[in-house]
C-alpha cells in the first residue's frame, strides 16, 4: 500500500492547487457491516377494517339441564267451542219459546217461563199434567217470579194456584220442594205453614202472592207449569 501511495503523493505535491481539487482519491476498503439499530416505537392502531363474511356454523352444543316447571295452564274455550255453546244456548231458548207459545198463559222471568192452559184440578192432577208435558209444577224462586205467577188470576178474586212444595210435613216441614231440595224463597202468609197439619198438606199461592198450606189436596186450583 505504501509503494502505490508514494508516486501519488509526489504528484500531489507537484501539482497546482487548482488541480488538486479534481484529483480523485484512492478508494478505501469496504468497511464492516454495522450492528442493527434498536426497534422503533410502535405506531398508532389503524382504522377498523370491513367485517369479514360469517364463518360456517359450528356443531350443536350439548343440551342444557331441564329448567323449572312453569305454572299450570288455564283452561280456555276455543273459538269453535264457544260458537257451539252459544248455538246450543240459542237452540234451548228457541225450544223453550216454541213450547211456551202453545199455552194460553205465558210469563217469562229471566230464563224461566210460567205456562198454563188456565185449567184447574187437584194437586195430584197438577203434578201429573206438568209431568206429561215434560215440565214440572211451578215454584217461584224469587219475588219477581212470584209476582209473575199471580198475573194468571187477572181480576179474579180468591183464586189459588198449586206450587211445587213438599206435601209431607213430617219429611220437610214444607221447607223443601218435591225433589226434597231446600226452598231458596218463600212467601208464607202469616201463621203459615199451618202447624195443625201433621201429615199431608199441599201448598198454594193466592192472588195476592202469599203462600198457604191446605190439608185438602183435592181442591180445584189453577195448574201452572214451568220450563
Amino acid at each position: 500500500m505504501m509503494r502505490v501511495c508514494l508516486p501519488l503523493c509526489a504528484l500531489f505535491l507537484m501539482a497546482p492547487i487548482g488541480q488538486l481539487q479534481d484529483c480523485p482519491g484512492p478508494k478505501g476498503e469496504k468497511g464492516d457491516i454495522g450492528l442493527p439499530g434498536f426497534p422503533g416505537v410502535p405506531g398508532f392502531p389503524g382504522k377498523k377494517g370491513i367485517p369479514g363474511f360469517p364463518g360456517p356454523s359450528g356443531p350443536p352444543g350439548m343440551p342444557g339441564a331441564p329448567g323449572p316447571a312453569g305454572p299450570p295452564a288455564q283452561c280456555g274455550r276455543g273459538v269453535f267451542g264457544s260458537i257451539n255453546q252459544d248455538l246450543e244456548t240459542l237452540k234451548s231458548k228457541t225450544t223453550k219459546l216454541e213450547l211456551a207459545m202453545n199455552y194460553d198463559f205465558v210469563r217469562r222471568v229471566a230464563e224461566k217461563y210460567f205456562v198454563s192452559y188456565k185449567k184447574r184440578g187437584s194437586f195430584s192432577r197438577a203434578v201429573e199434567f206438568c209431568a206429561q208435558q215434560g215440565l214440572e209444577l211451578a215454584l217461584p224462586q224469587n219475588e219477581e217470579e212470584n209476582n209473575k205467577l199471580t198475573q194468571l188470576f187477572g181480576l179474579e178474586v180468591d183464586k189459588m194456584a198449586w206450587i211445587n212444595v213438599n206435601i209431607q210435613k213430617a219429611e220437610g216441614n214444607f221447607e223443601a220442594d218435591m225433589k226434597n231440595q231446600p226452598l231458596i224463597f218463600n212467601q208464607w202468609e202469616e201463621g203459615q205453614p199451618d202447624k195443625s197439619i201433621q201429615d199431608t198438606g199441599c201448598t198454594m199461592v193466592s192472588e195476592n202472592g202469599v203462600w198457604r198450606v191446605t190439608h185438602d189436596c183435592s181442591l180445584d186450583a189453577y195448574i201452572v207449569c214451568q220450563l
